[in-house]
């Protein structure tokens, strides 16, 4: 699945660790306490907006500087902005929930907030996984440079992916069962167990490794296991909290600093790219092979997995008289009654 090379192997693995282990400790200083988020989530990135702000104002006016900048050159694409400020959207969002923050924090119909903005944030990829197939020209498989330099390989399994995350929205169950832990750390979506959590995690990782082949290493594999480990282990209920703290402050990162991906001893890419791995997703040429089996079974798990997860959620529906929307369906199940007892 990722070309490993044998010369930097113990690199790439170091760097897996260091980012899994990054992501955890920094989503507990986020979600511990107030001045943690507050540094976080409005401190650092309005920061970073005046640093953004800066450098495009320097491109304009053709700077060297600015146009040399690795953000500029490497984090230009318009997806990795909107899931930056979307996924912080979201960080902010949750705060104002589980601290119930003013008139909003504290209405009823403002816990519906956290479908809305991870629907949001499922769009813009399934966009982008759409764009994918329509710029590779052939459904059926063809190579396209992005705008940041790197080749992609679209085809039928983008369109598999982008109808799986589609179906991800709607397996999206208990919108309005959002609770406060009572220690105030946790924003808690009891309803959002095992089964979405598993459906999420199939198709996310299989959007960046379709769309981010040279990231998905750590923004795929790395990124989504650090939320998932959480809940199972110490932060049960907070799954999405702890998604959307996690991918919020790699985004920060990897936008500042996108060459420790592309340009290091850590970089590692897909396996699309066959033996020529990233010498040829970086290459002024498009690349001479492709080897997208990986793509096209990964596109049908993850679909699979998602018209399952769906299936369940009729089925139980159904079993409960309930709208799986407005009420919760999961109540009987043992991650629903462990985070339960944590909410206030």
């Amino acid at each position: 699945m990722f070309n490993l090379s044998s010369g930097t192997t113990m690199w790439q693995l170091l760097g897996w660790v260091l980012v899994f282990a990054g992501l955890i400790l920094m989503n507990e200083f986020a979600r511990r306490t107030k001045a943690g988020g507050a540094i976080c989530f409005f401190a650092i990135p309005a920061a970073l907006t005046v640093y953004f702000i800066a450098i495009y104002v320097g491109a304009a006016s053709g700077a060297r500087w600015a146009l040399e900048n690795q953000t500029y050159v490497h984090m230009n694409s318009w997806f990795h902005y909107a899931k930056l400020y979307a996924a912080l959207a979201g960080c902010i969002g949750f705060m104002i929930l589980k601290y119930k923050w003013g008139k909003l924090g504290k209405s009823h119909g403002f816990k519906v907030f956290p479908f809305v903005i991870v629907a949001i944030n499922i769009l813009i990829a399934v966009a982008s996984d759409f764009e994918s197939v329509i710029k590779a020209g052939n459904v059926m498989g063809g190579w396209w440079k992005s705008s940041e330099g790197v080749w992609l390989y679209g085809g039928w399994w983008n369109i598999l992916n982008g109808v799986a995350g589609l179906i991800n929205i709607v397996c999206m169950t208990g919108w309005w069962g959002i609770y406060s832990s009572k220690d105030e750390k946790d924003m808690l979506w009891p309803d959002m167990i095992w089964y979405y959590i598993l459906a999420y995690d199939i198709w996310n990782f299989q959007y960046t490794y379709l769309n981010l082949p040279t990231h998905a290493w750590y923004c795929g594999f790395a990124l989504l296991l650090a939320p998932t480990v959480a809940n199972a282990l110490w932060n049960k209920g907070g799954w999405i909290q702890n998604r959307a703290y996690t991918l919020a402050m790699w985004c920060m990162f990897a936008q500042v600093f996108p060459l420790f991906q592309d340009g290091s001893r850590f970089t590692t890419v897909s396996s699309v790219y066959g033996a020529q791995g990233a010498a040829a997703a970086f290459g002024e040429s498009m690349p001479s092979v492709a080897s997208p089996a990986a793509q096209g079974i990964i596109s049908v798990l993850s679909i699979v997995v998602n018209i399952a997860v769906f299936a369940v959620i009729l089925k139980r529906a159904k079993a409960q008289k309930k709208n799986p929307y407005t009420n919760e369906i999961f109540t009987d199940q043992k991650d629903f009654r462990q985070a339960m007892a944590r909410a206030e």
